[in-house]
């Protein structure tokens, strides 16, 4: 007995030990700040991979008949691009932002379920791993990030078209990986939606929640009643692909369209989890840096949930080219322009706030003027895709790689970037190196315009997409030469700021608490957070708390009395 007692007391002893260790207490950490650094670091990481899985894809088409990939490596490299950069990169580092960020601005101690929130994150790394691996087996997914079906089937699936299907595991990875993501997804979005909706500070009711925290809600509830969707889609071709199901076979009864209609159900939605919470990071950067209240707030928010709403109805403008009926075609038509008019009263709502403000520009600021500005190109770019017969001549033509650029890229990993520079102090107590993040952006702004813009010129001149090399009689090459030099110096502004991140947690200036004049309540804490955010939970009593908290004198009555 005596034996038995002393073996069971180290251990209790090195399983204490293990949480309290450095490396342990990130690895069973609850507190959602670690878990938002997480989420960040973790998306920035796969950011990196498919950011060089980009630069691939850039150099062998930088000239015509290109020789550095084959068509198989190709294949496989835009397909993980695509969905390195969605599933791994944005939805998760917004996610990150919305951790560490949401529960502070609603003077909570943390999120509604600390344990649901870390499966979250650990489900969402073991997916995106799993994805990646598939690089060593060299069975990559190379069906495209939308895998559309039947071409996604296996050959056995495919019947007489065999020839046309994907043989191997590559779709396989791609199929398990997205569900794995896919629930971690609709976890962490449970965890948000219960957070803002039960754990605001007193006082602060639903139309005094900051606009941040606004578009990460609307965004919880289009993951929540979209990704249902893709789940559905993704076990279906997977009970074809190795049940003998022909969900997707016409030969057998199936529609080959069903994936179409499942896939962008979810995709369209989908677009707008990727751009909500980047449109809130802008609606917190500028006012503060224009040193007045947003102007038009409660437009902006109930702009955000419409768009939510009509981001169901517009899914089959991706479908214009495959023969739908004109009335559906006008249906989708129409709700596309209209999804156009609550995204221009954002835009018109900055646009107001930064009017005749006092602008100081930042890194926060130029990165969220710049989002502004390369975001208004690719809803533009959109609106001319919502016109059928322009949509005809342009479908499957790199004008729409260009427009998903612009909105993606120009959007939301500006915003993101806006975030990165705006929350690093309240992160680590430290600034970043700002003539260094002035530098970055103007690479960034030089580099995406001179590769995506290009794109537009060559979808026209009719250049399709998902093509590993071209003739050189094409009249193509200046153009591609020229996108291919602005993704090498996005690639220079990258790793710019990943110098710049190294050399300001070394030795970057300190932030103090509240570095820019902040206005709501996540700078009403120390720098970095404690464990507990708040000592006392702040009381709310207006839009501005915190500013309000430091002007007495000039309290926003306004917002007070609304």
């Amino acid at each position: 007995m005596a034996t038995r007692a002393s073996n069971r007391i180290p251990t209790r002893i090195r399983e204490r030990d293990f949480s309290e260790t450095y490396i342990g207490s990130w690895l069973t950490t609850t507190d959602h700040k670690k878990i938002g650094i997480m989420y960040m670091v973790t998306a920035f990481f796969f950011f990196l991979i498919g950011g060089l899985e980009a630069l691939l894809l850039r150099t062998q088409l930088a000239i015509p008949n290109g020789k550095v990939l084959n068509p198989e490596e190709y294949n496989q490299l835009f397909t993980m691009h695509g969905t390195t950069m969605i599933f791994l990169f944005i939805m998760p580092i917004l996610s990150g932002f919305g951790n560490y960020i949401v529960p502070l601005m609603l003077g909570a101690r943390d999120m509604a379920f600390p344990r649901m929130n870390a499966f979250a994150f650990w489900i969402f790394l073991f997916g995106g791993l799993f994805l990646q691996s598939s690089f060593i087996f060299n069975t990559a997914p190379n069906g495209g990030w939308f895998m559309y079906a039947p071409l996604s089937l296996t050959a056995a699936a495919c019947g007489v078209h065999a020839y046309q299907c994907t043989p191997g595991m590559n779709a396989d990875f791609w199929i398990l990986g997205i569900t794995m993501l896919g629930i971690s997804s609709i976890s962490g979005s449970l965890n948000f939606v219960v957070t803002i909706l039960k754990l605001r500070a007193p006082g602060m009711s639903i139309n005094r929640i900051p606009l941040f925290t606004w578009m990460i809600l609307v965004m919880a509830f289009l993951i929540l009643f979209a990704m249902p969707s893709l789940t559905a889609a993704s076990l279906m071709l997977l009970f074809d692909r190795h049940l003998g199901t022909h969900f997707y076979q016409f030969a057998y009864g199936g529609d080959p369209l069903l994936w179409q209609h499942l896939f962008w159900s979810f995709g369209h939605p989908e677009v707008y989890i990727l751009i909500l919470p980047a449109f809130g990071i802008a609606s917190e950067i500028l006012p503060v840096f224009s040193h007045k209240p947003i102007f038009g707030y409660t437009f902006i928010a109930w702009s955000g949930v419409a768009i939510g709403f009509l981001s169901f109805t517009v899914w089959a403008h991706h479908m214009f080219a495959v023969g739908l009926p004109p009335i559906a075609q006008a249906f989708f038509a129409t709700s596309t322009v209209l999804i156009a008019i609550p995204t221009a009263v954002k835009i018109f709502n900055w646009l107001g706030t930064i009017y005749k403000g006092n602008l100081s520009f930042k890194p926060p600021m130029v990165f969220a003027l710049g989002f502004i500005a390369m975001f208004l190109i690719g809803g533009l770019n959109g609106a001319a895709l919502a016109v059928v017969p322009f949509d005809y001549q342009a479908t499957d033509s790199y004008f729409v790689v260009s427009h998903i650029h612009y909105v993606l890229f120009g959007g939301s990993v500006l915003a993101i970037f806006a975030g990165i520079f705006y929350w690093f102090p309240k992160m680590t107590g430290k600034l970043m190196n700002e003539k260094l993040a002035h530098i970055q952006f103007w690479l960034m702004m030089i580099g995406m315009n001179l590769a995506f813009f290009p794109m537009h010129i060559l979808g026209l001149l009719g250049m399709p997409r998902r093509i590993y090399t071209y003739p050189a009689y094409f009249g193509w090459n200046e153009l591609n030469l020229m996108s291919s030099i602005g993704a090498f110096l996005l690639g220079i502004a990258v790793m710019m700021f990943v110098f710049n991140f190294i050399l300001s947690m070394k030795s970057g200036q300190k932030a103090g608490d509240d570095p820019w004049d902040g206005f709501t309540l996540e700078w009403d804490t120390t720098s970095p957070p404690k464990p507990y955010n708040f000592l006392r939970l702040p009381i709310v009593r207006s839009r501005r708390p915190f500013y309000d908290k430091k002007n007495p004198e000039i309290a926003d009555w306004k917002s007070v009395i609304h």
